[in-house]
């Protein structure tokens, strides 16, 4: 009979072969992809008190970056401007990138819009946004009888 049912003698692996699609299936990387004509790269981290979003922008002016929250979605704009000079050059190579972006990321919880503040600093920009008195949760004791 086991060999009509191969699964029979492997129950963890067919466990971990389940629990590994389902965990493709929850990724949504790609929800909101990047638009423009380069991204830049980011990171969405959360504290217990807030939701942290980290974005690299060298190169850019703070000036040229617009960021708005609509309910729990953010999003950062901007543009990279090239400056062109006037004396000849010949390239080499160009990797560097300019040109207009936007990244939008759904926020995890829920956040205090009037309290998000941003800064930034050697080309990485930082929105902190707090969270609501709900998202952070409360513990709950237990009684020991």
């Amino acid at each position: 009979m086991r060999s009509l049912m191969p699964w029979m003698g492997m129950p963890s692996l067919k466990q971990e072969m389940e629990r590994l699609f389902d965990r493709f299936a929850e990724f949504k990387q790609e929800e909101f992809p990047a638009t423009g004509e380069w991204a830049p790269s980011m990171d969405v981290s959360e504290t217990k008190d807030a939701v942290m979003v980290k974005a690299e922008v060298p190169g850019m002016d703070p000036k040229d970056i617009q960021i708005s929250l609509q309910e729990q979605l953010l999003t950062i704009k901007g543009e990279k401007q090239q400056v062109k000079e006037e004396k000849e050059e010949r390239y080499y190579r160009m990797e560097r990138t300019y040109g207009a972006f936007t990244r939008s990321v759904r926020l995890p919880v829920a956040v205090d819009g009037s309290r998000v503040s941003a800064s930034f600093k050697n080309g990485l920009l930082t929105v902190t946004l707090p969270k609501t008195p709900a998202a952070k949760g409360t513990m709950i004791p237990i009684k020991i009888e």
